[in-house]
């Protein structure tokens, strides 16, 4: 039997500014797919809404824990939502500059 290795996934919030829009995925590669969604280069909800401020995140050692992470999300209202946004970023500043920091 093989043993596969899973690598780690992240569950972020993008939105277009503070208290706007809000798209919530699910990446193994945090850095590019905010890049992604800054480049526009994917048709869809994000290039139509202008979501590219990274507001939240949360990672996870194994993907399959970020994507179950995100599957639950789905189902929250955007209240809680916004609550976990308040809790680790109040002011809704773009983390997408503090990755690379």
């Amino acid at each position: 039997m093989q043993i596969r290795h899973m690598r780690g996934g992240t569950v972020y919030i993008v939105t277009n500014r503070p208290n706007g829009t809000l798209y919530l995925g699910v990446t193994n590669n945090l850095g590019r797919r905010i890049w992604e969604h800054r480049s526009q280069l994917a048709d869809g909800f994000t290039k139509r809404y202008c979501l590219n401020r990274l507001v939240w995140y949360e990672h996870f050692a194994d993907i399959r824990d970020a994507i179950q992470r995100e599957r639950t999300m789905k189902h929250w209202s955007r209240a809680w939502k916004v609550r976990l946004i308040l809790d680790m970023n109040s002011d809704w500043r773009d983390l997408y500059e503090e990755l690379n920091a």
